[in-house]
């Protein structure tokens, strides 16, 4: 009868860990095809694979980080990959949103290194003495400033920062030069053909559009004072972070600057089961998420747990503080 007892307790304790171990079904949405976030996408349905094979991650495109917190608010989609400058500015309320978006959970931080960068033509920046971007305020220089489209989280920050350096479009149209809205790779072009003086964009360090700007085109990597960080930060929720010289051919010296990080999101109506099981699965087979693109390399389970504007999840909370990654 003891016996019988105890088979039957072990089958209980059996049959509640199968519960809890259910398979993941998660629909994931991310940025446009082809990017970084899309390749994300693969990683994370990798590391839940790895776990359980028979999950699924399924990656949905979208307009980015904006158009996934709204269907977060909206429950049409389980996660979103959002930066975190665009959950700050939804929890708050601001454009392009309507109200706070009060129901984003976070389940794990992952990656936080894709610095503001402002280059700009070197024979203009010697012409009129520009060294840092408070410098085009009052140099009188006719600079066309390259700016992200309307609705792109970097063209938020890049305006903000220039606002704060006191280049506000005031004052670039009264020395004759001109704010141009255009993409990443439309940018790199302009700048290459000379219908531009200057691009921004926050992306990784040498990526490719950058890259290719600085092989082609004769650019300088300008400063940013640190009361233009302070304030961007305060605003935004980002973070600083250095740009080691020599990571461009004319840079000499480092340069600190706002740094945008992505955030994987659910929402509160997320399971704990299911939000436990995914940050576990993060931590256990990171490598996993690493190897999706070189510029993964640096990120870790201290990253992933690493708290952000959004209060994380409480199961993925709880995945983190059973690998001693949150007190």
């Amino acid at each position: 009868m003891r016996f019988l007892t105890i088979a039957a307790a072990v089958g209980m304790t059996l049959a509640s860990y199968s519960a809890s171990a259910d398979p993941l079904n998660l629909t994931l949405s991310g940025g446009n095809p082809g990017g970084l976030w899309s390749l994300l996408g693969v990683g994370i349905d990798r590391a839940v694979k790895a776990d359980d094979a028979n999950s699924v991650i399924t990656y949905q495109a979208t307009g980015g980080g904006f158009a996934n917190i709204g269907l977060l608010a909206a429950k049409r989609t389980d996660v979103g990959l959002v930066h975190d400058a665009e959950a700050k500015i939804g929890l708050e309320g601001g454009e392009p949103f309507r109200a706070p978006v009060e129901n984003m959970r976070a389940i794990g931080y992952m990656y936080n290194w894709a610095p503001m960068h402002f280059f700009l033509n070197r024979e203009m920046a010697e012409k009129y003495k520009i060294d840092s971007i408070d410098d085009i305020a009052t140099s009188g220089a006719p600079v066309r400033i390259g700016i992200n489209r309307s609705g792109n989280i970097t063209s938020n920050i890049a305006l903000k920062m220039l606002e704060e350096a006191g280049v506000t479009e005031e004052v670039v149209n009264s020395n004759g030069g001109q704010f141009v809205r255009a993409g990443a790779n439309e940018q790199a072009d302009l700048i290459q053909d000379g219908r531009l003086d200057m691009i921004t964009n926050g992306i990784f360090i040498k990526h490719s559009s950058f890259r290719a700007v600085d092989e082609n085109t004769d650019v300088v990597l300008l400063g940013v004072p640190q009361e233009v960080i302070d304030a961007t930060n305060e605003e935004f929720g980002t973070g600083t972070m250095v740009i080691p010289a020599k990571s461009y051919k004319n840079q000499t010296a480092e340069v600190s600057s706002v740094a945008l990080g992505a955030v994987l999101v659910a929402t509160e109506n997320m399971s704990d089961d299911d939000a436990y099981s995914l940050a576990q699965s993060l931590v256990k087979n990171i490598d996993e998420v690493k190897a999706v693109h070189g510029s993964m390399a640096s990120l870790t389970p201290e990253l992933l747990a690493k708290p952000t504007v959004i209060e994380f999840h409480p199961g993925a909370a709880k995945a983190y503080r059973e690998a001693g990654l949150l007190k």
